[in-house]
């Protein structure tokens, strides 16, 4: 039997200010509007800068840091039942971005935490009609969830 529900992983000395309680209503929020889904089942690790270097190299070929990545589980259609996948934080790199963009470290954690949820639900934005489908979702998730807009004009016409 697979355990369900959302698994929280913070690394040993890496900080965070989000509350499993807050991670948990973003991803279920983000499952709900994207694909209908209740009960998802995933876990989001919050990480060293240099983990997820090494992990960008090594699964994307770019060896440097980034804020999220999504390693999903499923390939062809979604089974609420099974795990979605993984999704992991560069901590201390999310931290300075948001520092950057004049945002709340939480919030803009959240927000790259819907974002990596619907990566594992199948979204992309490789293309530009799927990266507005992205976004608008992205919008809808954080206008729900009462935090900031994502993007500047995502949700606007």
């Amino acid at each position: 039997m697979i355990d369900m529900g959302i698994d929280v992983v913070v690394d040993e000395g890496v900080n965070t200010p989000c509350s499993p309680a807050m991670i948990e209503k973003v991803v279920k929020t983000s499952c709900a509007i994207a694909q209908g889904i209740t009960q998802p089942i995933l876990c989001v690790r919050f990480a060293a800068d240099k983990d997820v270097q090494a992990l960008n190299a090594q699964w994307r070929e770019q060896d440097k840091v980034t804020d999220v990545l999504s390693f999903p589980m499923q390939e062809d259609g979604i089974d609420e039942t099974q795990p979605l996948g993984d999704i992991i934080l560069a901590a201390p790199f999310v931290a300075q971005e948001a520092q950057k963009l004049g945002l709340d470290i939480d919030a803009h954690s959240y927000h790259l935490i819907a974002h990596g949820t619907l990566h594992l639900l199948g979204y992309d934005h490789m293309e530009d009609e799927q990266a507005e489908q992205m976004q608008q979702l992205e919008h809808t998730i954080m206008a729900e969830l009462g935090l900031h807009a994502p993007y500047p004009t995502a949700g606007q016409s």
